[in-house]
């Protein structure tokens, strides 16, 4: 029993055209999209080849492609791979680090300098307050190329 029996073009074939135009579809992008129905065309075509019929096939290339992505998905949670993971990787690694005011920082004029890990900032106060010289600050966020902080609550030990 064939798809087509009047085109002459045997089942087969037809799962090898659609394997093939997933994988140029897969190789044509960066991210999993259709190696699932690749692989479940391949195995279709396995099935058209020992002769079985188009609602075996159909089955096959939905059950393989489905359980194919299951899969992925399992894995893809047990070994955390995400995309949406940043990592911090410049400027970014300052937040939250604790620095020390080397000039005043004077929201009316905008000045005022941290050193933060040994490198000195531009620095504005979260709440535009004056912070003065030797203060020990907190980096809050990063704005451009400044850091916001803010003074950094003394603790009795």
């Amino acid at each position: 029993m064939h798809f087509f029996p009047s085109s002459g073009v045997a089942d087969w074939m037809i799962w090898l055209a659609l394997a093939v135009f997933f994988i140029i579809i897969e190789v044509s992008t960066v991210n999993l999209i259709s190696v699932w129905f690749a692989l479940g065309a391949l195995i279709a075509m396995g099935i058209a080849l020992l002769g079985a019929g188009p609602v075996w096939q159909i089955g096959s290339f939905v059950l393989v492609s489905v359980a194919a992505l299951l899969l992925f998905l399992h894995f893809r949670t047990k070994l955390n791979i995400t995309t949406k993971t940043i990592e911090k990787t410049n400027a970014d690694r300052n937040v939250g680090k604790t620095g020390v005011v080397i000039e005043k920082i004077d929201p009316l004029s905008s000045t005022g300098q941290v050193r933060v890990q040994g490198q000195i900032w531009s620095a504005l106060s979260d709440n535009d307050f004056i912070i003065e010289k030797n203060e020990v600050v907190e980096v809050i966020e990063i704005k451009g190329v400044k850091l916001i902080v803010r003074k950094k609550q003394k603790t009795d030990s």
